[in-house]
């Protein structure tokens, strides 16, 4: 049955389904995005969320400035009709990829407590993967012959030693990383964190790549099938790398990037940092040589990362708990009002009497720490509440 000639049942819920195929077509909106969706799925169970989404249902919290936009409450309900929850789950299905709504069995445990969690992820393979050490290697996809040949050769080295290799998939380093991976003969396998749906190959040349993958290790993604690799995906992606990682080991890195944003998440993350020194003066290696002027411990074998990975293990557990600390002077009075009621910089600004720049970097402090979310630029608290 063509979209159009399913309009009737499109905006209703259809009890037969699962709760995570409602998050999965949600997830495939278009306008949609990682602050939204946590928002509506903070009020609403899944079934609710998919009705608010469509005007069906009335909505509470930050979603409900959201769909004050009439072109957001639009184009949600034509991708109802497009996309419905039957259609979703069934492709999921048919392609064996699993839905793992925030919170749910199989939820990757390291994901929990993160600054920006993913609502709802996709994976195809090993999921207990997570459970044992891992390292990501990320680069440039413009890589020299050397950093492909230091990708390959860091990457085989840790696999052979049983660490488990991340990265995004990517042309040059990462592609090179996971290859090495492959290649060895330990226990360590890939990890591949993708921008796209898990149908949806990229790059392109990578067809072979990603199917090792799926197959031997692990493929997650925030994206449903049949969403394309759009480029606000890719930053996202990144923080995922990040997050899920011991160890980042930026191998090659021209003096702006992906890799140097993964760097950073990572950073944000308390997850340690390394990189590969390069020839000074090649712009291949201005980022990496940049780390390492900042501090980040040098790589020149697989042996330093598996030095310095002896030494991470408050990572490596997968044991959820409330880690966030607590807030702390006037934070506590801003997450008092924000617990309240949703607000903006300005709202928070007026309510305790402080400048724009001071509720703004004290509303910064709190997300940052897990303590509130925000949507459109609505705050709320988010989590168990402080006491």
């Amino acid at each position: 049955m063509s979209p159009a000639g399913n309009a009737g049942t499109a905006v209703a819920a259809e009890p037969a389904l699962p709760s995570a195929a409602y998050v999965a077509a949600l997830a495939g909106f278009r306008n949609m995005n990682v602050h939204r969706l946590a928002a509506l799925l903070r009020h609403h169970t899944p079934e609710e969320a998919w009705l608010v989404a469509l005007g069906e249902l009335p909505c509470s919290g930050l979603i409900s400035r959201v769909l004050a936009h009439d072109d957001v409450r639009a184009m949600w309900r034509r991708c109802a009709l497009e996309r419905p929850p039957a259609q979703v789950w069934q492709r999921c299905i048919d392609l064996g990829v699993q839905v793992l709504p925030y919170g749910h069995a199989g939820y990757p445990a390291g994901l929990l407590d993160d600054p920006l969690p993913p609502p709802v992820l996709f994976a195809r393979g090993d999921l207990g993967l997570l459970s044992g050490r891992r390292v990501a290697i990320v680069g440039t996809r413009n890589a020299t012959a050397a950093g492909r040949e230091a990708a390959r050769a860091v990457g085989h080295g840790l696999a052979a030693a049983g660490v488990h290799v991340v990265s995004g998939l990517a042309r040059g380093i990462d592609g090179h990383a996971h290859r090495g991976a492959i290649g060895a003969e330990g226990r360590g396998r890939p990890i591949g964190i993708v921008a796209s749906g898990l149908d949806v190959v990229y790059p392109r040349e990578h067809a072979d790549l990603w199917h090792a993958v799926g197959n031997c290790g692990l493929l997650l993604t925030e994206a449903p099938p049949g969403v394309p690799p759009e480029a606000h995906r890719f930053p996202l992606r990144n923080r995922i790398v990040a997050a899920l990682s011991e160890v980042v080991v930026v191998v090659e890195s021209r003096e702006r990037g992906g890799s140097l944003i993964t760097a950073a998440q990572a950073i944000e993350r308390d997850v340690q940092v390394m990189a590969v020194p390069g020839p000074v003066g090649k712009r291949a290696s201005a980022g990496t040589n940049a780390l390492l002027c900042d501090g980040a411990t040098p790589v020149t074998c697989a042996d330093d990362v598996l030095t310095a990975l002896s030494f991470q293990h408050s990572r490596s557990a997968v044991v959820a708990s409330d880690l966030r600390a607590r807030p702390a002077g006037a934070d506590v009075a801003v997450y008092r009002v924000v617990h309240a009621d949703p607000r903006t910089i300005d709202g928070v600004s007026l309510a305790l009497g402080l400048s724009l720049v001071e509720a703004a970097m004290s509303l910064a402090r709190l997300q940052s720490a897990g303590w509130v979310a925000q949507a459109d630029g609505w705050f709320e608290c988010v989590g168990s509440p402080l006491r």
